[in-house]
């Protein structure tokens, strides 16, 4: 008997597609080789568990066969396993059928599977530093946004984009970061980008700058292994109250540096430090490469300055919207002295890959009608609103824990006793918590005393989940 490809219909609860493949062929007649067929087809895996058959009626349709042959088919799978049929639900792929994909498929039918093992849930409490509220995207301001830009876009929007980035972007981000940054730049020297790692990789990775590279002894693993991609060797600064010990800054071609908000120990660098690490710099014809990550989030201090004011020639700014807006709206900038403007649009290519030139068409609106200014100030009331309930469950629940970063930015530290990081990290998992330790941003390569504590990001759960992640936490610290 010769193949067969059916066009079938299936149930909205897993589709197949609107052909079904069936290898109708060997001894026995039609009933036995539509089994045969059906059979092999589960077996492969190419329908997969919960699959829902065409109705017989259909399917004999479709094959010409009578509507016993098929409905007889149907039933004895059903019988033999392969199948379940429910009034109402029709006739599916049974679950806990072996397939050839899982390592157990046989001829001799379905196996009775055994107890599942148990499952480790997933967290029901997300308190991981890095990622803002996604529930408070703005999202009818940035739809309205999107809708102008579009309405607005010359036709050259829709061919090939420029590498440097659109011009309202650059226009728009250059008025802003003066404003509110204190950056001292023109649209000419910002480069648009997809975010943070994605600038490390155009400045290292694209042969602009060289290592060795000096950076804080905490930070995000993430970022030194961009820079080990890129055979850049890291050197670690330790860090003290007052942010990067920036005078033990030796031979190294550049620095990188989280002068706001210091990641992930919290703090601001000290004006000193500030004025030392950009002297630095000129003496040594150096750079200084400053992450701005959350800048705009500042609660109980004076606003910071970004370091690149202090001399534009000497400071690369690099920023994005992850933490003010949302990661997946992939766009960041980098703020270059003049001389290295070229030759990172040269890194990047003759045509943006990496940014949709409609998303910084919006973002530019966003910004410029100054929907992007009020949603950074609701969404600080927001986080200085976590922030104080976090401390104050501290206050309440675990006197005795300290907790340090607070000033400013989405995440804090809690400083434990020694010995009790990992113990408290075990903790808060089985309280379906999940967070990281101080430890896990560790260079491994510093001389820094170790220093247990818990870095707890308080931004990401909703607001109606935020109180119960505070129980569970609490829950969770080591006792005094």
């Amino acid at each position: 008997m010769a193949e067969s490809r059916v066009n079938s219909w299936v149930g909205p609860a897993r589709r197949i597609g609107s052909d079904l493949h069936l290898e109708l062929s060997g001894p026995g007649g039609r009933r036995a080789a539509l089994i045969r067929a059906l059979r092999e087809a589960v077996r492969s895996g190419r329908l997969a568990p919960g699959t829902r058959l065409p109705p017989y009626r259909s399917l004999a349709a479709d094959l010409g066969f009578a509507r016993n042959t098929v409905a007889d088919a149907y039933a004895e799978l059903v019988a033999e396993g392969w199948l379940t049929a429910r009034q109402g639900s029709g006739t599916r792929v049974a679950t806990g059928v072996p397939s050839l994909a899982s390592g157990r498929g046989d001829s001799a039918g379905p196996r009775v599977p055994k107890a599942a093992p148990a499952r480790a849930r997933g967290p029901r409490h997300d308190l991981r530093q890095g990622t803002p509220d996604a529930s408070a995207f703005p999202r009818t301001a940035w739809l309205a946004s999107y809708r102008r830009a579009l309405q607005r876009a010359p036709h050259e929007v829709f061919g090939p984009g420029d590498p440097a980035g659109r011009i309202e972007l650059r226009e728009a981000l250059a008025e802003y970061l003066a404003r509110a940054r204190g950056v001292r730049t023109d649209p000419g020297r910002i480069v648009i980008c997809s975010g943070f790692a994605h600038a490390l990789r155009l400045l290292f990775g694209g042969g602009v700058l060289r290592g060795p590279l000096a950076v804080e002894a905490y930070g995000l693993g993430f970022h030194r292994e961009v820079l080990a991609a890129a055979g850049v060797r890291t050197v670690p600064l330790p860090l003290d109250e007052h942010g990067a010990r920036v005078e033990r800054l030796g031979r190294e071609r550049a620095v990188l540096l989280t002068p706001a908000h210091q990641f992930p120990t919290g703090g601001p660098l000290h004006p000193e430090r500030r004025a030392a690490v950009v002297d630095w710099a000129r003496a040594r014809g150096g750079l200084v490469l400053e992450d701005d990550y959350d800048g705009e989030f500042r609660y109980d201090r004076k606003p910071v300055g970004a370091v690149q004011g202090l001399d534009p020639e000497r400071v690369i700014h690099l920023g994005s919207v992850s933490k003010s807006l949302s990661p997946a709206v992939r766009l960041g900038w980098m703020v270059l002295p003049e001389r290295y403007a070229g030759a990172v649009i040269a890194a990047k290519g003759e045509r943006e890959g990496w940014a949709s030139v409609l998303d910084q068409l919006c973002l530019a609106d966003f910004v410029a009608s100054g929907s992007y200014d009020r949603h950074v100030r609701r969404m600080r009331q927001r986080y200085r609103g976590r922030r104080d309930r976090l401390v104050a469950a501290l206050a309440g629940h675990a006197p005795h824990i300290g907790v340090t970063g607070v000033a400013a930015g989405l995440h804090a530290v809690l400083r434990l006793p020694p010995g009790t990081e990992a113990s408290a990290v075990k903790a808060a998992a089985w309280q379906g918590v999940a967070l990281d330790g101080l430890a896990a941003f560790r260079h491994p390569e510093t001389d820094m005393p170790v220093s247990d504590g818990l870095v707890v990001g308080y931004a990401t759960p909703s607001e109606h989940a935020y109180g119960p992640a505070l129980e569970a936490l609490c829950r969770a610290l080591p006792p005094p």
